[in-house]
């Protein structure tokens, strides 16, 4: 009898040689139960700095330490096999320098046994885009609605409402794929602007709160099951679980409360 042989993960090369070809999917997941799941269908999973906002209650991604990062990244990878990992960086820990890009993406992959790591900006990235990917680190860039750069945004805008600053986003999604990025996520951008940048760049762009014409899609993987209460209005809500949530939750405290609820005795025999 045969041994079966090891399931292999997708890897960042994998991704960037789909550009064209059968879409990419993706979704966020920051705990090994959830990514187990969502391992069987998606082809990279991103554990997105988007959990400080999900899971820990925060107003936005600036406060996200890296340290929580490596430990939800590390739960991701031991629930998963196929899907490439993604892990985000957080704000602060590489925009002053690559050499600091380098040390916090070398921590991240060292710790989690991650396959890339992800960065928010254009062209200003681009030399550490460049500096990482020649060093052996799988580089994923972000630009559009940038999460981190929420401060100086004004909020969370879609961006390439007004054309005449298609341009700069354009040149944003040149520089970075010519640095050496793999993968490019296009968030909250209208659509022709999207299609633009997506043509323009020989990698594949993901999409979110972009086009249907980008190579692939991700999206986070509470708001598309209805657990977060803010969900962006571009996401579409494939499972209604919070009520669910509750129904189980409200059932649970009234078993509770009469006494019937199971003991070692009525479970374990």
């Amino acid at each position: 009898m045969s041994a079966q042989a090891p399931v292999r993960r997708i890897t960042a090369p994998q991704i960037r040689a789909r550009k064209g070809g059968e879409p990419i999917v993706s979704l966020t997941s920051y705990h090994a139960h959830t990514a187990a799941i969502v391992d069987k269908y998606a082809d990279f999973i991103l554990v997105g700095d988007s959990l400080g906002m999900v899971m820990h209650g925060m107003d936005s991604t600036v406060g996200v330490p890296l340290d929580l990062m490596i430990m939800h990244g590390k739960a991701v990878v031991r629930g998963t096999q196929r899907a490439l990992i993604v892990v985000d960086m957080p704000f602060g820990t590489y925009e002053e320098s690559p050499q600091e890009a380098f040390r916090n993406a070398a921590k991240i992959m060292k710790e989690t046994a991650c396959g890339a790591v992800k960065l928010e900006g254009g062209a200003r990235m681009a030399e550490t885009i460049r500096f990482l990917s020649e060093r052996g680190i799988p580089v994923m860039a972000h630009i559009g609605l940038t999460p981190q750069s929420v401060n100086t945004m004004g909020g969370f805008k879609v961006q390439g409402r007004d054309e005449a600053a298609w341009a700069t986003h354009i040149d944003d999604a040149v520089a970075v794929a010519e640095a050496g990025a793999f993968a490019l996520v296009v968030e909250g951008v209208v659509e022709e602007l999207a299609d633009r940048i997506t043509a323009a760049i020989d990698i594949p762009t993901i999409g979110i709160g972009a086009s249907k014409n980008c190579d692939g899609q991700i999206l986070v993987l509470e708001d598309m099951l209805g657990l977060n209460p803010r969900v962006p209005k571009f996401v579409k809500i494939y499972g209604d679980l919070g009520p669910a949530i509750e129904r189980a939750v409200s059932a649970y405290a009234e078993e509770v409360k009469d006494r019937s609820f199971p003991t070692s005795d009525n479970v374990y025999r």
